[in-house]
């Protein structure tokens, strides 16, 4: 896919029970690796993040699927590019590295275009 012609991508993130059945050190090394895996996100080739939002205010407990916790809006080049920031929750370690990211959280990508209205 061409620069100009980015694949839209929205990452819909979701903490699952392990992460509130975690004790608290162990809580905060879960935190740790999500800001890790967010700037990996930012930093993989070939995406472009636009934003992200989070309802951890209005929601509380885990999100197995719909409402996700929080979503990034991203353009993609190519959707080798978005399988390589989902693989992030396959390799980012929390604490010492024992388990990864993907035990207490999970990701699913939504893939389209962006949306254009021609007059």
């Amino acid at each position: 896919m061409s620069q100009s012609n980015p694949l839209r991508v929205l990452f819909c993130i979701g903490v699952n029970q392990n992460f509130f059945d975690a004790t608290g050190p162990e809580a905060k090394q879960v935190w740790q690796a999500f800001g890790v895996m967010m700037k990996g996100m930012a930093e993989t080739p070939g995406i472009r993040v636009i934003g992200n939002m989070d309802d951890d205010q209005i929601m509380v407990g885990p999100s197995p699927g719909w409402p996700w916790t929080t979503y990034v809006l991203a353009d993609a080049d190519t959707l080798a590019c978005v399988s390589a920031v989902c693989n992030l929750f396959r390799s980012t370690p929390v604490g010492d590295g024992t388990y990864k990211l993907w035990k207490y959280c999970k990701i699913e990508a939504r893939v389209g275009r962006e949306l254009i209205i021609q007059h």
